[in-house]
């Protein structure tokens, strides 16, 4: 890797630049004049003079686009790479496939420089590898239904799978992959959607890989600078790290491993929009190295790839039972079963104590006196879900409400009253983790994280009806959290889901361990709502001349809105079609037609 070395070619004359102004309109290279004597080249970062002022920008290369007027590099801004070619080709196709500025990409790619750590930075070392690193190799994947396929693709060096370990075995089998690349004497990139609290998988890659792992995970902007340019000297075999790791400059790459693969924290939220698993999947094309996105339940977008996929040969999915709600919320069988339970953990996805319904002084439904919305009870208060003002009715200003109960602190209540052991409520401010010995847990959608095997004896899953989230794919967030904690009652306890539509395909998916079916479901309802999976989706935001100017892309979908005097565009259309459109964005965005373009938003 040439990233961060000083042994990379050094290049003179005509070279195309990317200056660090992230603008859709100034989304080209600008040529300029390299003097040989700054010894810089592809990745260097240099200072160019710009419409009259000094700018930074990043050295793409030599370029035959030669303009009348030629200006100079003014000098080389730090010693280090920051990029190769190869690196640069996954740059240049992020920015395509979003229709994004390069030096957006770039920039969320390479960490903030901190100057003062460049100093001695060849001088770092490469750990050498121990004879018993890799002797767990295969023994996972070996028994697995599709697992010698990812085996022999390894050896190889490229691929592509869906795997779904067991709920145990989620930490081994991607330490088990790890070791099979570094077998063949390749690195890996693992890619974790949380950094807190540190996930059980990255945990596990550390015991098992000890120096040679380099866990890119949090941190203040020096350490984390620090550590990049350590892992782009190749001081590390393997890198752990949130969703910037699948960027990471890792030389020799045999292997991206993307755990939780249908987790949304695996989308970055600012520009250039992109998506790890898309990222992982082009970089393992291009280096030519193996991608596994492994789930307990996948994406419906990774269903739709139809890659080979990678799963138990046998059935290692906890027993689930499915009951009806009973009364006040609780089924009896549910109740009985807390009563022998010594260590478990509930999933109630409503916080609070329940919703307010009628106010008790005018006898009309409650709602919010500010803003008209929902008023929940909470701690012993009653506030408006929407603008969080203090509950006061909308029609007489009372105080006094009638509330349905029903949520987490209501939860405690009433299973604190059934249980042999303490039954505690995991509060905002607490870290997520599993209960302890003789203890029963409540948490909601944020407790459930990759904490490692669970070995409960029960797992509940309250109000599947009413965990109804926002946006297109809240069923498929919805599975997905109910079937990693679900998990958790592997390998000896159970499972029992309340639901009042038993026969519901995300019930059922919870029954048999296996999202297929409702995959098949997710992707009918997505077609019929006219944004069918794989397509590609675009907002985009400029004049009224937007609408007539994305008309000729043919877009399968094309919603058009007004908001604060501009128009906005939410279209879909066929992936093929993005690089057209991507060009005349550009265009249209140098000629003020265009504001905004955000790929693949949350809808």
């Amino acid at each position: 890797m040439t990233s961060a070395g000083s042994s990379a070619e050094s290049l003179s004359g005509p070279v195309g630049v990317c200056v660090d102004r992230p603008l859709l309109s100034l989304d080209r290279a600008f040529t300029y004049d390299l003097p040989a004597e700054l010894s810089a080249g592809v990745g260097s970062l240099v200072q160019v003079p710009f419409h009259g002022r000094a700018t930074r920008g990043w050295v793409l290369g030599p370029t035959e686009d030669l303009p009348k007027r030629m200006l100079d590099v003014k000098k080389v801004v730090s010693p280090v790479r920051f990029f190769d070619e190869r690196q640069l080709a996954l740059f240049r196709w992020v920015s395509e496939r979003y229709v994004a500025p390069l030096a957006a990409v770039i920039a969320r790619a390479v960490p903030p420089r901190v100057a003062s750590e460049e100093v001695d930075r060849d001088q770092q070392g490469v750990v050498a590898r121990s004879p018993g690193d890799d002797a767990r190799l295969g023994s996972v994947l070996a028994v697995y239904r599709g697992g010698e396929r990812v085996l022999e693709a390894l050896a190889r060096g490229e691929g592509a799978f869906v795997a779904r370990p067991a709920p145990d075995d989620e930490q081994v089998l991607a330490v088990d992959a790890v070791a099979t690349c570094l077998a063949g004497d390749r690195r890996a990139v693992v890619v974790v959607p949380e950094a807190v609290p540190i996930p059980a998988t990255a945990s596990a890659l550390l015991d098992a890989f000890g120096e040679r792992a380099a866990l890119f995970l949090g941190g203040g902007k020096r350490s984390r600078y620090r550590l990049w340019l350590e892992i782009a000297a190749g001081r590390y075999d393997v890198v752990i790290g949130t969703r910037p790791a699948v960027f990471a400059p890792v030389d020799e790459l045999g292997l991206i491993y993307l755990a939780r693969e249908s987790h949304p924290a695996h989308r970055e939220d600012r520009a250039p929009y992109y998506h790890a698993r898309d990222v992982a999947l082009a970089r393992t094309r291009l280096e030519g190295a193996v991608c596994v996105l492994a789930a307990a339940c996948p994406s419906a977008e990774a269903s739709a790839l139809r890659l080979p996929a990678v799963e138990p040969a046998a059935r290692r999915w906890p027993p689930v039972e499915v009951v009806r709600p009973g009364p006040a919320g609780r089924a009896p069988r549910l109740v009985r079963a807390l009563e022998t339970t010594r260590r478990g953990f509930v999933f109630s996805p409503l916080p609070g104590y329940g919703v307010a319904q009628v106010c008790r002084s005018c006898g009309e439904p409650a709602a919010c006196a500010s803003c008209g919305g929902l008023l929940r009870a909470a701690a012993g208060a009653v506030t408006c879900v929407v603008c969080g003002a203090s509950g006061r009715c909308r029609s007489c200003g009372g105080t006094s409400f009638g509330v349905r109960r029903g949520g987490a602190e209501h939860v405690e209540e009433w299973a604190g009253r059934s249980a042999p052991v303490p039954v505690r409520r995991l509060h905002e401010d607490e870290p997520a983790r599993l209960p302890g010995q003789d203890e029963i847990l409540i948490g909601g959608p944020d407790d459930v994280r990759d904490l490692g095997p669970g070995d409960l004896d029960l797992v509940a899953i309250l109000d599947v009806d009413a965990d109804r989230r926002p946006g297109l794919a809240s069923r498929e967030r919805s599975l997905a959290t109910w079937m990693e904690a679900v998990g958790w009652a592997r390998p000896r306890g159970r499972a029992i889901v309340q639901a009042s539509t038993p026969g519901d395909p995300i019930v059922q998916a919870l029954v048999r361990g296996n999202p297929d079916r409702f995959h098949t479901d997710e992707m009918r309802r997505r077609h019929e709502a006219g944004l069918p999976v794989g397509a590609a989706v675009f907002r985009v935001t400029g004049t009224a001349d937007l609408e007539a100017e994305l008309r000729p892309f043919d877009p399968s979908t094309l919603l058009v809105s007004a908001s604060e005097g501009r128009t906005v565009c939410l279209l879909a259309l066929d992936p093929e079609r993005v690089s057209a459109l991507g060009t005349r964005l550009r265009e249209l965005a140098g000629d003020g037609v265009v504001d905004r373009v955000e790929a693949e938003p949350h809808l």
